[in-house]
Formats: C-alpha cells, structure tokens, sequence
C-alpha cells in the first residue's frame, strides 16, 4: 500500500512533578509511512479519516535516549564558560538549563552542541550537572491528528522526518522542576529591567502592535476556549487592544486592566476598563470571588513582583476557577524583566510554574506549547520567518 501524504497536528503529552504537558506541533506535507512515526501510528495515519486521532504510548527513555545516571557528572567550576560575549556573563545556577557547549571536556561533548544541560548542584569549586535528555525519566505520548490530506507532487512526495525527535528536541521537559530542591531563579537581581521609569510613563504612549501573528492568536484562543463557558466574568490581566479570546464563546463579562485607556477602548472584548498599574501596587482594585477566569497574555514577563500578583489573582477568583498565562517571544525590551532574557522559553514556563506552586493557592498546573504552524502570508514578518509565532500557556486552578 503506498503511503499517504497530508498535514497533521502532533501532540507530545506528558506528566511531570508539578502537571501534565503538552508540546504541540504542525507538520506539513509529511509522509504517513511507519519509519517516521513510533509504532503503527504512521499506518493508523494511511488509513485515518480526516480529524480522526490515532495515538502511541511510550514507555520512559523509548522516544529519546534512555535515563543513564552516568549522564550526571561532576565537573570543576572552572570548565564552566562564564563570559560568552562581551557584556554577557553567565553564572550557573541549581536547577537552571545551558547549552553543552559552555562546558569544556565532558562525554559526548562536540563544538557547537547546544543540546541542553542541568545543574543540579552548584559550589564553589564544582558543579554537579545532567547530561540526560529533559524527558527521559519520563513516559511520553504521541497523538496526531491528521488534518487534510494533500496531493503527491512529481518532483517530491512528503517530508521524511522523525516525528518523535521533531517533537521532543529543542525544550520540551526543560520546564519541570527538581524534585528534591527548588530551581534558583531568584538570585542576583532577576526583576531588574533596563528601563527604572514608572510603567505609566512608558505605557503612555498608544501602541496598537500584535504580540503574536494571526495564526499564534488562533491557537491560543484555541487553548483560552478549554477553560470558558458562555457567561463567564472574565479578568483580562494587563490587557490591552487584543485579548486572544474565541468568537465562539458568547455572552463573555470582560473586564480589562490595563495602563493605556486607549489601547483598552480598541479591544471589542472589553466591557470594563480599569487602568491600573501591577509594578507599583499589586493589590488589585476589584472584589474578592469576582471572576470565573483570569487570563495574563503576552505581559507576565513584564511583572516586578509577581507573587504578589499571583496571590491577589487567586483573592479575585473563584474556588476552582483557572488562572491561565500565556506567552511568546517578542516583548518590549526596556521593560522585560532580566531573568526572562538569561532563559529557554520552556524555561520560562518553568520559572511560571514555580510561581504558581510558591503561592500554595493554585493546584492543577499544566502547560501546553504551540509551534510549528505556517505564518500567515499577511504577516510583517512573512517574508523573514515561515513559521508562526510560538505560544507557550501556562494554567493553574484556584484551590
């Protein structure tokens, strides 16, 4: 039988210390045939009808390399590369990832090798690190979906590529945490930013520019829909002229809090406006168990004090109702916080993550990441970049 060709949505899914996670991708033009995919999932696929789900489970170290304790190694500080560049020191911290290749003279090193390691113990004079894949303790699943079928083109058939290294390489599992010690992510001055003005100041200004592209807007929107239901009060934290919710849930009470009126006044979703500013008082001005969700897009990396923040959430929300963050990879650098740019977006979802389990409120985390689909053919950045924005959403439940 001759292997079909289409488009497909493939789900990583995975449980670690601190909730379930998902890494989800699109693939174009790829070829159904079983030495791309685990198992019989690619014969599932020849044979699936469209948007039918067809699903592997794997035992742990079976889509990546094994857990091999003799991947933990401990090495001297000073093999450690602490300047990288000029102005750019890096100083290795408990629990955080880096490239190999700031590590001289450890197995399986090579130049270049940027797959990640972790330190899990950092002294003076040592560093204890792991060398093992971020997932391979873990057991994995992989769901695909086949989206629509495409024709074979003389010249070319479909992609031949392995599914699983697509989906586990490049972050995924950097966002879990120790089990027996917290990640340092606090240290030094982690909440400093370039610019010391007053957020109102600089927010003065009206800026009517997408965070993400269409596409990534969709998909989080997508991911928004899981956790609404028409009615709802709805909390748009730090909001602005978009809020990335679905059309498809009506009736929505939307408040947005914010520090540009205008901006706010251009978003169609908002009912209510209340400018506010979260980085000098983040008490909020609104009533306990006000609202049936909270959502914070594209602004949680711009939060000086985000505990606070995260524990006046969950005072307005509901017993059981979500908190849920998302974000991407533009940002206004004068007012990103300093430890979002020293880290990996997957562990950036990490540093959220431990703000959710420090504030002993929120149970239920999860993560879900979106990469990998087309950019849209209007998009500025078109003509540079083939591939949508990434989305990275992090949630929690008020307990």
């Amino acid at each position: 039988m001759s292997s079909r060709i289409g488009q497909v949505e493939v789900s990583l899914l995975w449980e670690g210390p601190r909730g379930r996670h998902c890494e989800r991708r699109f693939f174009d033009r790829i070829n159904f045939w079983r030495d791309y995919f685990p198992g019989n999932m690619g014969e599932q696929l020849n044979t699936a009808e469209i948007g039918q789900l067809v699903s592997y489970q794997a035992v742990a170290g079976e889509l990546v390399e094994p857990y091999d304790q003799n991947q933990i190694q401990l090495i001297k500080r000073s093999q450690f590369q602490t300047r990288v560049s000029a102005g750019l020191v890096i100083t290795p911290r408990r629990g955080r990832f880096y490239p190999r290749n700031l590590v001289s003279c450890i197995s399986s090193y090579f130049e270049g090798d940027r797959r990640p390691l972790r330190c899990l113990q950092v002294d003076d004079d040592e560093l204890l690190v792991d060398l093992n894949h971020p997932l391979a303790r873990y057991a994995l699943k992989l769901e695909a979906r086949l989206l629509k079928e495409l024709e074979a083109k003389q010249e070319h058939g479909g992609a031949s590529i392995d599914v699983p290294q697509m989906c586990t390489q490049n972050g995924p599992g950097m966002q879990a945490s120790l089990v027996e010690t917290d990640t340092d992510f606090f240290s030094d001055d982690p909440f400093a930013r370039l610019d010391t003005r007053a957020d109102s100041a600089f927010y003065t200004m009206t800026r009517l520019l997408p965070h993400i592209d269409s596409t990534a807007s969709e998909q989080l929107a997508k991911i928004y829909e899981r956790f609404l239901q028409p009615g709802m009060q709805v909390l748009d934290l730090m909001s602005s002229w978009q809020s990335h919710l679905p059309e498809s849930v009506a009736g929505l009470a939307v408040t947005g809090l914010g520090l540009n009126m205008e901006e706010m006044q251009h978003n169609p979703r908002l009912g209510h406006q209340v400018i506010h500013d979260l980085n000098v008082q983040p008490e909020l001005p609104l009533e306990t168990g006000q609202f049936d969700v909270v959502i914070c897009s594209m602004s949680v990396e711009y939060l000086v004090k985000p505990a606070e923040v995260f524990s006046e959430v969950a005072r307005v929300l509901k017993p059981g109702s979500p908190f849920v963050i998302s974000f991407s990879e533009r940002w206004f650098p004068p007012k990103v916080i300093a430890v979002w740019q020293e880290m990996h977006a997957f562990e950036r979802m990490g540093l959220v993550l431990d703000l959710f389990d420090k504030s002993q409120v929120f149970t239920n985390l999860g993560t879900e990441s979106v990469r990998g689909f087309p950019r849209p053919a209007d998009d500025k950045y078109a003509a540079e970049l083939a591939e949508s924005d990434p989305v990275y959403v992090v949630w929690g439940i008020r307990c």
